[in-house]
């Protein structure tokens, strides 16, 4: 609707001469020029050029105070959309949610304890870092052979996606870690006398459990970036993924960027997606990272997890890998429900697997793990 010309801040002779020359609201004003208001209001023409850029002035602001109610009541209108359909949750909610959330078996106990109540936990992003050769990829491998374990196990039935980026993933490998899997599931049968069980058997193969590991080779990041953001269309067609490993994140990163901002930027993108698809879906997400030497003013040095300390808060859960007297450890770096730990593993031709050492070695480890890998070398 129009504003009435009586509202406008103007000298009373103006508003009297404008209402008995029939000029009411804007809209009359609009078009005229100096000359023609000034004779027809019997005034000088710099009278009359003051109202039009009153005018003028008046209806612009006027019409920004609309565009700027009309955006409040779009955003109060989206916000209102929002929240209907994503009803708020409670702490107890969150808390119920918690209680009946999955995980995937590593085949380790003391690394499934150490990462929650039952290894890697979906909906989450769980990094592992480590230098060449520590078992990375080994445990990647087991967990994507881990997840087809059938419910009637307590597995989730599912399968995976494997994402290479450096050309590590190898076949032999899940076929062994495949065969140690049936077998340890066809032993527990056997003690449990379980029909459910015995049937699960049945299509729990070596060719069934490769078949249900899908995999893309991404060669440089750009494809990397690409299978990312077609993750969801790729989730359509496979309802039944529930793991996505990246092998590793950092591959492609430290090697073909110069431009470190730009950097920082996509792989900042590249986690916020990786956020939310796990959580919106209940994937678990897990990440291979590599280590890089940091150096401090002094010359002393330090190994940290590469892509830079923003990259650190991309992962739910970090977990770092490493040697000590040619023995694996797991170090829990970053965790919202355990403490800081650590345990030993070992890699086994059937996979990942438990490994007893003396007490005092681990407690050793406990004391000394920060400057075993984050102190001076």
């Amino acid at each position: 609707m129009s504003r009435e010309i009586s509202s406008f801040p103007l000298i009373t002779r103006h508003k009297a001469r404008l209402r008995e020359a029939g000029f009411l609201v804007v809209d009359d004003l609009n078009g005229l020029k100096p000359a023609e208001l000034s004779k027809e209001l019997s005034i000088t023409k710099e009278e009359a050029l003051v109202i039009l850029k009153k005018n003028k002035s008046e209806t612009a602001a006027n019409i920004d105070r609309h565009t700027a109610q009309s955006t409040l009541d779009d955003s109060t209108a989206s916000t209102s959309h929002f929240l209907s359909v994503n009803q708020s949750l409670s702490a107890f909610d969150l808390l119920q949610d918690n209680s009946r959330n999955e995980y995937i078996t590593t085949f380790s106990e003391a690394v499934d304890n150490l990462l929650a109540a039952g290894g890697v936990p979906v909906g989450k992003i769980t990094e592992f870092c480590g230098a060449p050769g520590v078992g990375k990829t080994q445990l990647c491998l087991q967990l994507c052979v881990d997840v087809e374990i059938p419910v009637s196990f307590g597995g989730l039935g599912g399968e995976s996606l494997f994402m290479d980026t450096e050309g590590s993933f190898t076949v032999n490998r899940l076929e062994d870690m495949a065969a140690a899997a049936i077998k340890h599931c066809t032993d527990i049968s056997s003690s449990n006398d379980n029909a459910d069980q015995r049937e699960s058997l049945s299509t729990f193969t070596v060719d069934s459990i490769l078949a249900g590991i899908h995999y893309i080779r991404c060669h440089d990041y750009v494809q990397l970036l690409a299978a990312i953001r077609l993750l969801p269309d790729f989730i359509k067609i496979h309802p039944k993924v529930k793991l996505i490993v990246i092998d590793s994140i950092a591959f492609h990163f430290r090697h073909d960027f110069e431009d470190f901002s730009l950097r920082t930027r996509i792989l900042n993108g590249l986690a916020q997606n990786l956020m939310r698809f796990a959580s919106k879906h209940l994937i678990a997400v897990v990440l291979t990272n590599q280590m890089t030497t940091k150096f401090n003013h002094l010359g002393s040095s330090k190994l940290i997890p590469a892509l830079g300390e923003s990259w650190g808060h991309a992962s739910t859960i970090r977990v770092i890998l490493y040697w000590d007297k040619n023995q694996r450890y797991a170090l829990l770096y970053k965790s919202p429900t355990h403490q800081e730990n650590v345990v030993p593993f070992q890699v086994t031709m059937g996979g990942i697997r438990d490994v007893r050492v003396p007490k005092h070695f681990i407690q050793d480890n406990k004391k000394l793990k920060s400057e075993y890998i984050f102190g001076c070398t």
